[in-house]
């Protein structure tokens, strides 16, 4: 892979739990050779995707997915969120999932990033750098000692929840038209899982969690906050955006928010339907820039986890944004700080 003249450097995707389910007996071959995903690496070479946030996700069990999507293919919706999960069952697919990255590690596809640094190299070296991100912590125990053990395979980035409810917190639900200010906060164990992240360099993504949570996160961390994809709930009205208010307070902080390009999170309708325009996409980077400045605003597409706007339906499609964002007035060094450099410094800030 050569190292592309403006690399993107992306806060989220679902590679691994794809990968799982698709592929599980040789998934790196199908990453390496391509198969019927957002990602892979030639669309990854195609594109100029460089890496980012590879998140470790267990699918929600005994739920009707194919119902879930079609409710949000409408203008208003209220899902409730899915059960907890068990642990075992939890635990097990996490390190299944890890097993994938560090095959995918050991083929040549990627390489798994500890450090700035280890982007960097990466990136120069034109391979895909990787951060092992886990997407709700449902596989972590409340001694925490889940937590060290991923952190000892590379773990840097934790979303102490997804759309449902952990030992360590409520995720907020997808509902539109809503506001993210629905349940409590986190839990005692939530907030061990704060402090010990803290401790660790570890990354906290604040991206599923309700208002409460938020809150809490934002009260207990000692490092700058994250949202690695969330949009302006300004312009879309969904529960899973963050308010100006949120926003204000990751800036305050020297955060990072990442644009997701899942499509029920950018349309003003909530839809997730794949006719979004570059133009609807803008307006939330406009906002985000608005609040958050130049230096805090990236991707966060959420490849292989969502529906993605027509013209980025895969990653090949990211020089058509690069275009958008020149069309746009975003000049070379603003395009290269969302694309990619914003990542690197926001992660220089919170890993250590």
């Amino acid at each position: 892979m050569t190292r592309h003249e403006m690399p993107a450097f992306d806060g989220h995707n679902d590679v691994l739990s794809r990968l799982h389910a698709m592929h599980p007996d040789d998934p790196a071959a199908a990453f390496i050779k391509g198969y019927d995903a957002a990602i892979d690496l030639e669309k990854a070479r195609s594109g100029g995707f460089a890496g980012g946030f590879f998140a470790i996700y267990v699918p929600p069990m005994e739920v009707d997915t194919e119902a879930r999507h079609a409710a949000m293919e409408q203008s208003g919706y209220d899902l409730p969120l899915p059960p907890e999960l068990d642990r075992g069952h939890a635990e097990s697919m996490t390190l299944e999932q890890a097993a994938i990255l560090e095959n995918l590690a050991t083929a040549g596809a990627l390489r798994i990033c500890r450090s700035v640094g280890d982007i960097g190299s990466a990136i120069d070296d034109g391979i895909i750098a990787a951060i092992m991100h886990l997407e709700g912590a449902e596989a972590i125990d409340a001694d925490l000692a889940m937590l060290d053990r991923l952190h000892d395979l590379g773990l840097r980035s934790i979303g102490p929840v997804w759309s449902r409810s952990t030992i360590f917190g409520h995720g907020v639900p997808f509902r539109y038209p809503s506001g993210p200010d629905i349940g409590p906060g986190l839990t005692e164990a939530g907030e061990r899982l704060v402090k010990r992240c803290n401790e660790l360099g570890i990354l906290i993504d604040l991206s599923h969690m309700n208002e409460a949570g938020f809150r809490d996160v934002a009260r207990l961390s000692t490092a700058p906050l994250v949202a690695t994809h969330s949009n302006a709930h300004a312009i879309c009205p969904h529960a899973r955006n963050l308010t100006d208010e949120q926003l204000r307070i990751i800036a305050d902080s020297d955060g990072m928010v990442g644009l997701n390009f899942a499509t029920a999170f950018l349309r003003p309708d909530g839809r997730m339907i794949p006719d979004v325009a570059f133009e609807t996409m803008l307006r939330h980077l406009d906002h985000l820039i608005g609040i958050l400045g130049e230096t805090r605003v990236g991707l966060g597409s959420d490849y292989d986890g969502a529906v993605m706007p027509e013209a980025l339906a895969t990653a090949a499609g990211l020089p058509a944004l690069r275009d958008a964002m020149r069309q746009h007035g975003y000049d070379d060094a603003l395009q290269r700080r969302l694309m990619c450099d914003n990542w690197l410094s926001a992660l220089e800030r919170i890993w250590h």
